[in-house]
């Protein structure tokens, strides 16, 4: 028990659990009364809401576990069953693939969120490394869940993505033909696929789990970057902070039930009412929406490289715009957190996200010959931005004065 603890138990059975197993006042201490920072704004509340739609996608996938057939055979079929004849089903099914939709638009504003305001600046290196952890994480469970259905843009999302693999040498072709299980996509695939689609979820949460462990250690960021000086500086996560992330999750939930109740396929593809026929190939294969940024810049990469084929290149830039982030903390090495203070960091942000919105957009344009070129521009942007624009802002900017305290931020905005 903690020295300086100010819970206390307020029944014998409250009494008797605590001296064996402290929960209430773990809770308590670490969540509860957490010292947070007085100034923080709603972009604050994308983690609760994340938490919250990781809890929706593994109620909803254990539910929809019970009724789907990870077979080849069967499985478009009975994903049509769950729609039909479970009763609910149609609403589970949509709230978890809405919810994979969801999920990652909160988990984009999050990353950007922490992006603007320097949350990945020490001493919170770790617990921004996690936080990407977390996000390819969700990329691979998002993949396997899209070719559970085993419609058209399912099987052939599931070929064209696991031949990624074939081009890294030596070893591609047996990791390959180990993720598939044969040398094309097939009922192993599925079997394979299904299995750590339900698995992946919990290993998520646990790193969620450290994630939230990692964030408790130094404290939350805050807008102004500005490092807590005392106890004036913040308040009790609960009340206030529990209250604010409720009334966000509500907020949130409006757009997700609309979506779920109203129009649960329009994120989605058509093609995948039709079921995968591995001898007809669609016109144009697309990954969902949220792959969209990486598919764009592993097909902008369609030129050979000294001995490095275009495939194999394509890969290793696909894989770098995702490495690349958990770099972030050593890249940016700008002593100021907050982009409210940084006046040229600003500019260059926003003009990351509006490349990272085109990435997305030519994603899912045709390959042709204006779209290839305008994703090698967005491509060689992004990768700039981190690897020159960051560093070399970190050198010239000269950032506005910060605030000596959060107190002083918050009164300056009151007064104003």
């Amino acid at each position: 028990m903690s020295e300086h603890s100010t819970y206390t138990p307020g029944s014998g059975v409250e009494k008797w659990l605590d001296e064996r197993l402290p929960i209430i006042r773990f809770s308590k201490e670490h969540l509860m009364d957490f010292p947070t920072p007085k100034n923080l704004n709603y972009w604050w509340t994308f983690g609760a809401i994340l938490v919250m739609c990781l809890g929706i996608q593994i109620v909803t996938g254990v539910i929809l576990a019970m009724h789907y057939t990870p077979n080849i055979a069967m499985a478009f079929d009975s994903v049509e069953h769950i729609r039909r004849d479970v009763n609910g089903g149609r609403m589970i099914q949509s709230f978890h693939a809405v919810g994979a939709s969801m999920f990652f638009a909160a988990v984009y504003i999050h990353i950007f969120r922490g992006m603007y305001f320097g949350s990945y600046k020490a001493p919170r290196e770790i617990l921004w490394i996690l936080g990407v952890l977390i996000f390819v994480l969700m990329m691979a469970t998002a993949f396997m869940g899209y070719v559970l259905p085993w419609g058209q843009m399912s099987g052939w999302a599931a070929t064209v993505i696991t031949n990624i693999f074939a081009a890294i040498p030596i070893i591609g072709t047996p990791l390959l033909e180990l993720l598939r299980g044969g040398f094309s996509v097939g009922n192993p695939t599925l079997n394979r696929f299904f299995s750590l689609h339900y698995l992946l979820p919990f290993v998520i949460a646990a790193v969620v789990a450290l994630h939230i462990w990692a964030l408790h250690v130094p404290g939350n960021n805050n807008p102004t970057g500005v490092d807590v000086k005392d106890g004036r500086d913040t308040l009790p996560f609960h009340p206030y902070y529990t209250m604010k992330d409720a009334f966000g999750m509500v907020l949130f939930m409006i757009p997700f039930v609309w979506f779920a109740f109203f129009a649960p396929d329009i994120l989605g593809h058509p093609d995948n009412y039709i079921e995968f026929n591995s001898q007809v190939t669609p016109a144009h294969i697309v990954p969902e929406w949220y792959f969209l940024p990486f598919y764009a810049i592993l097909r902008a990469i369609d030129f050979n490289l000294l001995f490095i084929d275009s495939k194999l290149l394509g890969v290793i830039f696909f894989g770098g715009s995702i490495v690349i982030l958990f770099l972030l903390p050593w890249l940016d090495t700008s002593k100021v957190r907050s982009g409210n203070f940084r006046p040229m960091f600003k500019w260059f942000y926003w003009l990351f996200v509006v490349n990272f919105v085109a990435l997305t957009y030519l994603g899912a344009q045709p390959a042709d010959a204006t779209g290839v070129l305008f994703s090698k521009i967005c491509t060689a942007y992004y990768f700039i931005h981190f690897i020159v624009i960051l560093p070399v802002l970190s050198r010239i900017e000269k950032p506005r004065p910060l605030p000596t305290s959060i107190s002083e931020s918050v009164l300056a905005k009151s007064h104003a």
